[in-house]
């Protein structure tokens, strides 16, 4: 704990910095720098326990340690300029873990005087404080089995079904206060909400610490340290450990964009624009009122990629969500004429940025070939999910947010009028396989008076829920991995709400719960079923049966797997009207199964299918040999299964 009294002078013989470790930090190449800089507990065999600090700041002219245990007086610690570095260390006797510090930054700029949390922390006080706190990150793991298998649930070929949770506000405790679940409470609970409602990987939005709550952790002042509000660093192990022994994955986002100016923060750290561009016009990010890191500066290049592996290392993530990418790319990003500066080809591309994403993918894949690296990229920018050897940016997966929007404005439209929209949704798979895609119902489509998915969409009560039901079994359908943000798996009344709890008792009612029964039912079939998961991001898995009824609102097509074996017809009908002796051709004879039907009753729907399945005929219809004649059920989606194979 704090010392009770003030600690003896700094030493300056206690270093854990080497020659190339300055070496690898000025070039850009320092991927652990969280191993050097920040607070270390040492036991220093001359001067006994205590804590090593070292902070990046050089344009300052003193820096000192303050905290609890010198009443927070500038000087009276100061640190060690190493070299010309722009390093400063020391190391302060009986300093222990739980320590409150800061650094007293006074900059060679104009006499400018700040008190800075340690970009390093591994830990922070709990927010509205700002200190960081000395601490360590002992603790046992016990995911050695999923750590040593995960290759196989992270793989392209992988089903991966994403759970995206906000963990401040998916459960919250109304006896106390409506406070959040913490980490240690997650585990149990989460894990087992996702388990059985068949989920393979939960995904959090950032969790790295952040001044305010309303950024959902968007606005990072801490890319090494786990929000204090919900635990300790070992809490949050606890909860990724808990989940990994669950067999569940856990992927983070991560926000290498920008970051808020906040003054305990990056910004304006040593009275220069460290992190940042000072320029405004690259510095600065208009649509968020924050700063944007500066990715020409090698020292800024270590520090962003030794966060990225910091949380891959420490907390074994699975995967990376790089939030913003568009923002990254482009600097006339949100910006008018005159309010950018083009690059030295006169372009509008962030070049340093695009070697720093490069970079970032390269050293994520050559430490952990085992992970996935998510890129939340919004424009046409070619080959986000392609290899850097071919050009591309070498990200693992990206969100298809083409998708996201048009069926979303496809699925607003009364039913009446979707036959004059139709290309919403068939227009997808011009592209669908140029980019190894997950398709997103995220966070940011319930939010902002946008409201909740199942207020989104059109017609009376059953219809709204019989919509979100056919919308999610669509997607299942569609080939690309799938992630849902909380509350859309019971359709969730009301948009989401960062400061209070989902609205669990609303699984209370029928049509709310039989959402749920759905989902789970989806997730596993999406799962066990090869052709519904193995070719997600090939096109030999996927064929059009007729993209083209667009007066009928229906669409039908296949899913196969790699053998070619097992195929699945999957029919959506984006009308009301129940369709009766609607004949679909298909590329083989005998049985075809009905495994899965939205308007089943135990989802809450009206009781249209097909007994169960269907005999192929040898009527040939949609330039194939045999056909299904099928009673489509109303706003609903089918899925039926060939029984040869």
């Amino acid at each position: 704990m704090t010392s009770a009294k003030t600690p003896p002078e700094v030493r300056h013989d206690v270093s854990l910095l080497s020659d190339e470790d300055l070496y690898l930090f000025n070039e850009g190449r320092h991927f652990y720098l969280h191993t050097r800089l920040g607070s270390h507990l040492v036991n220093d065999p001359r001067h006994g326990p205590g804590c090593y600090f070292a902070v990046w700041a050089p344009n300052a002219r003193e820096v000192s340690v303050v905290g609890d245990f010198n009443d927070w007086t500038p000087g009276l610690h100061p640190l060690w300029a190493r070299g010309t570095s722009g390093i400063w260390e020391g190391f302060l006797p009986g300093v222990g873990k739980g320590t409150i510090y800061k650094y007293a930054i006074h900059s060679h700029q104009a006499g400018y005087q700040v008190q800075k949390a340690d970009p390093f922390a591994v830990h922070h006080e709990v927010a509205p404080k700002t200190a960081s706190v000395v601490w360590d990150l002992d603790y046992d793991w016990g995911d050695g089995q999923w750590m040593a298998q995960r290759w196989k649930r992270n793989g392209l070929s992988a089903p991966m079904s994403i759970y995206e949770v906000h963990l401040g506000s998916w459960r919250r405790v109304a006896s106390e206060g409506n406070r959040s679940l913490h980490y240690r409470e997650l585990a149990l609970e989460l894990s087992d909400h996702v388990q059985r409602h068949g989920f393979t990987h939960v995904e959090f939005l950032p969790v790295m610490e952040h001044p305010f709550f309303g950024s959902w952790g968007y606005q990072v002042t801490g890319y090494f340290a786990p929000t204090s509000r919900l635990g300790t660093p070992q809490d949050f192990k606890y909860l990724v450990d808990y989940l990994h022994r669950q067999g569940i994955g856990v992927i983070l986002d991560w926000v290498p964009s920008h970051f808020p100016n906040d003054e305990h923060g990056l910004g304006f750290f040593d009275g220069t624009h460290l992190f940042e561009h000072e320029d405004p016009r690259q510095g600065f990010h208009p649509d968020w009122n924050s700063f944007i890191f500066n990715y020409g500066r090698n020292e800024v290049r270590s520090f962003l990629m030794s966060s990225a592996l910091y949380w891959l290392d420490q907390y074994h993530a699975d995967g990376l969500r790089v939030d913003a990418v568009a923002s990254m790319l482009y600097l006339d990003y949100s910006r008018d004429e005159g309010e950018w500066i083009p690059n030295e080809h006169g372009g509008r591309e962030n070049l340093h940025a695009i070697s720093f994403l490069r970079s970032f993918n390269e050293e994520v894949y050559r430490r952990h070939s085992d992970v996935q690296t998510f890129a939340e990229e919004s424009t046409a920018w070619p080959m986000v999910s392609r290899p850097t050897y071919v050009g591309g940016l070498g990200f693992g997966m990206k969100w298809d947010m083409g998708w996201m929007h048009d069926t979303l404005r496809y699925m607003g439209h009364d039913p009446v009028f979707r036959k004059y929209h139709h290309n919403d949704l068939t227009f997808r798979m011009i592209y669908a396989f140029n980019e190894n895609f997950t398709l997103p119902l995220s966070h940011d489509e319930v939010v902002h008076g946008k409201g909740s998915l199942l207020g989104r969409m059109p017609g009376d009560t059953w219809q709204k829920f019989a919509n979100l039901r056919l919308l999610l079994g669509y997607m299942y359908g569609m080939p690309g991995k799938k992630l849902l943000f909380m509350g859309g798996e019971f359709g969730q009344g009301e948009e989401w709400n960062h400061d209070g709890s989902l609205s669990w008792q609303q699984l209370e009612h029928p049509a709310h719960s039989a959402v749920l029964r759905w989902v789970g039912t989806l997730n596993r079939y999406y799962a066990g079923e090869r052709a519904l998961h193995e070719l997600d991001c090939e096109s030999d898995g996927f064929e059009w049966i007729d993209a083209n009824d667009s007066d009928e609102s229906v669409l039908t097509f296949l899913r196969k797997d790699r053998s070619r074996r097992d195929m699945i017809a999957v029919c959506c009908n984006f009308t009301p009207v129940p369709r009766a002796n609607y004949r679909v051709g298909v590329p083989r004879g005998g049985r075809w199964r009905e495994i899965l039907n939205s308007d089943a009753q135990e989802h809450g729907g009206s009781g249209h299918g097909n007994l169960g399945g269907v005999e192929a005929s040898p009527v040939g219809v949609h330039g194939r040999p045999y056909s299904l004649n099928l009673t489509l059920p109303p706003l609903g989606v089918l899925f039926l299964k060939s029984e040869i194979g």
